[in-house]
């Protein structure tokens, strides 16, 4: 039987079923995408021990303002396809140092992070053949020059072109 013209349909408790059912079934789709990408995603693991790091804190702090009074000046290039150290004295000469190990973290994302051991050049500073991909970047270094505390240093930079903008 067909419906005159103007007459509405009737609104019956089947129509508020599929409705329901709709609804609920979008949000628990989008719940369970979010839960997916949160779950595959960085895990928001910073150190794997707390109670150990907080009792080195106050030894790395010392280190740190020790090594703050030195004065020194580091500086690691990035040109396209090369990674290279030097460090420089308060009046800006080149500090002899043996070995340095450079590792590039992303800040949100382990999957990219990368440890590279320089190697001493000719001249005698210390770079490595490495192209190092565009975005931001946590790189943080430890220099061998002779001591029992090793130069840390630890800053975030931004590559693009593979050079640091």
């Amino acid at each position: 039987m067909k419906q005159a013209a103007g007459m509405r349909r009737e609104f019956t408790g089947r129509h508020m079923l599929i409705i329901m059912l709709m609804f609920f079934g979008v949000v628990i789709t989008v719940n369970l995408i979010m839960a997916t990408f949160a779950h595959t995603s960085w895990t928001g693991l910073v150190v794997h021990n707390s109670y150990v790091a907080s009792q080195e804190f106050n030894e790395k702090a010392q280190a740190g303002k020790r090594q703050s009074a030195r004065h020194w000046k580091h500086l690691v290039s990035f040109e396209p396809g090369r990674v290279s150290y030097r460090l420089n004295d308060g009046a800006g000469s080149r500090i002899h140092v043996n070995s340095v190990t450079v590792t590039l973290r992303r800040p949100a994302h382990e999957g990219e992070d990368t440890r590279i051991e320089l190697q001493r050049l000719e001249d005698g500073s210390l770079a490595k053949d490495f192209r190092v991909r565009d975005g931001i970047w946590i790189v943080e270094t430890s220099a061998d020059f002779g001591e029992a505390e090793p130069y840390i240093t630890s800053e975030r930079v931004v590559l693009k072109g593979g050079a640091v903008r």
